[in-house]
């Protein structure tokens, strides 16, 4: 028997599409995560973030000034370059590397009906293998 979800937690994850233009792009998507969790009617809880393919990240950092972005995607070619004779057969195991070291997923506040980041913070989608159409999954879940 189907459990009824409770009341104040979404009923199911939601899928959320991210679409690139290059091949690694970290992309501000804090507006789109907002409009979701405002449209739950959670008050207080979590909202879970989770980022369901091998070549692609998510995560909470800066967002006022842009270069910031720039400035993680750039490192992150520097430190995991494309062609460094990795065994990877695809031609894009730099991609999985980038994504192992970001991570998948992220948990944020939920405040007052509201995304609890911080002044600066914004919430990031991390592609590394595009351009491409993605998702992120999320769950707004209340207390």
């Amino acid at each position: 028997m189907k459990e009824a979800p409770r009341a104040g937690v979404s009923a199911a994850w939601q899928a959320l599409a991210v679409e690139t233009t290059a091949r690694t792009q970290i992309k501000d998507i804090t507006r789109d995560v907002a409009r979701l969790v405002a449209q739950s009617g959670v008050e207080n809880g979590v909202c879970h973030l989770y980022v369901p393919h091998t070549t692609a990240g998510i995560l909470v950092n800066e967002s006022d000034d842009p270069d910031v972005a720039r400035d993680i995607g750039d490192t992150l070619e520097r430190l995991v370059p494309r062609d460094a004779g990795y065994k990877h057969y695809e031609g894009n195991a730099d991609s999985h590397i980038k994504s192992s070291l970001v991570g998948v997923s992220q948990t944020v506040p939920v405040e007052g009906g509201k995304l609890g980041l911080g002044r600066w913070q914004g919430i990031f989608f991390c592609e590394f293998d595009g351009p491409r159409r993605r998702e992120v999954k999320v769950r707004i879940v209340g207390d």
